[in-house]
């Protein structure tokens, strides 16, 4: 039994995507790439092998099988990476035909978090190196009502949806992209007003809007009319009501071993705390190597990261919730799922359930 939320972020990319095709034929969308994968240096551990196989998530009976795993470990909560591009849903069938038609969904929970960001060749193996834009990731207005009234119609009102204080969280993972699209700051607050009103409008009290929090303050987000001095001010302009993190890459290089890198993460929490207006969740990563994406380079990553490591950061998120007093206890995790960038609590050939031990260590009794 736990008082908190462990919310783990879910890549929900290892399933037949047509779209996908061009860049992974076999039809199992990235685990065809993890299935390549080779270690480019001594002592780097490639390839990454699901205890559970190459399963599609689907199917709502490989689903049931996560979603079993992770609520009996205290992962109560799964943050569905979402995606929209060229005006329409991607990547939806995990959530839609594994999640939604699993058995067992009322176990835990789940919330998206837009993944705005432009899809690029980094997917394809054969020109990852690239980094070409395939589908870019921001959207004008019509394009912002049409998918947000999509999330509304279809997840938001979904049973096992999560809430704060009964009102649906929805994440966005980059501002700067939203905002460049909507065509500024003033522009993005009427868009998310009018996306608010419509879920208070559908018998919710409110929209709880979280902000994924990439770099150390201050800096101003690079979009045009976007003159704020400190990210906090974007937030405030915005109207967000909570921050957390995806990854600490995004503000930690990641290099070296595991707890070094660790070390400089949390580090940064108590600043965010003292320097935003809205609450800032804690983040726990669990690793960092994205060389499966690339069929030659060779990218930094982190190394040395076991559970009893992992475990160690996750107390002191633990601590940081408890010594703040935050309202819910949420952390989230990088990931549950992100077998491609090394950060997964799924079990593998190597560990086995070790990463999910952790958490039911650290937080269920």
């Amino acid at each position: 039994m736990s008082t908190y939320d462990i919310a783990a972020f879910y890549w929900p990319a290892y399933h037949d995507e047509p779209r996908w095709r061009a860049f992974m034929p076999e039809g199992i969308g990235e685990w065809e790439t993890i299935r390549k994968a080779k270690p480019k240096t001594p002592g780097q551990y490639q390839p990454r092998v699901p205890l559970w196989g190459y399963e599609s998530e689907a199917d709502p009976t490989a689903m049931a099988k996560k979603i079993d795993a992770a609520a009996d470990h205290g992962v109560n909560t799964f943050i569905f990476d979402w995606y929209w591009y060229e005006n329409r849903p991607f990547l939806e069938d995990a959530l839609t035909q594994g999640f939604f038609k699993a058995p067992n969904n009322s176990r835990i929970r789940f919330y998206l978090m837009w993944a705005n960001h432009d899809a690029s060749t980094l997917w394809d193996l054969t020109r990852s190196e690239r980094h070409e834009v395939i589908w870019p990731g921001a959207v004008d207005r019509a394009q912002f009502d049409k998918a947000t009234d999509r999330v509304l119609k279809f997840f938001l009102k979904h049973p096992s949806y999560y809430t704060i204080d009964g009102k649906p969280v929805f994440a966005i993972y980059e501002l700067g992209t939203l905002i460049n699209g909507l065509g500024g700051v003033a522009e993005t607050r009427e868009a998310l007003d009018a996306f608010r009103e419509k879920v208070v409008a559908a018998g919710f009290p409110g929209l709880h809007l979280q902000a994924i929090l990439w770099g150390n303050i201050p800096a101003t987000v690079s979009a045009p009319g976007d003159a704020t001095p400190t990210q906090n001010a974007t937030i405030e302009a915005l109207g967000f009501d909570s921050l957390t993190n995806y990854q600490w890459c995004h503000y930690v290089r990641p290099h070296g071993d595991y707890a070094g890198w660790a070390e400089k993460a949390v580090a940064a929490w108590e600043g965010w705390s003292r320097d935003f207006s809205v609450p800032f969740f804690p983040h726990v990563s669990i690793g960092w190597d994205t060389n499966p994406r690339y069929a030659k380079r060779l990218t930094e990553f982190v190394s040395g990261g076991t559970p009893e490591r992992f475990a160690h950061y996750l107390r002191a998120a633990k601590d940081f919730v408890d010594s703040h007093a935050l309202h819910p206890k949420l952390l989230t995790i990088n990931a549950w799922n992100e077998w491609s960038e090394g950060s997964y609590l799924e079990p593998d050939t190597q560990f086995e359930y070790g990463y999910l031990e952790a958490v039911k260590k650290v937080f269920c009794f």
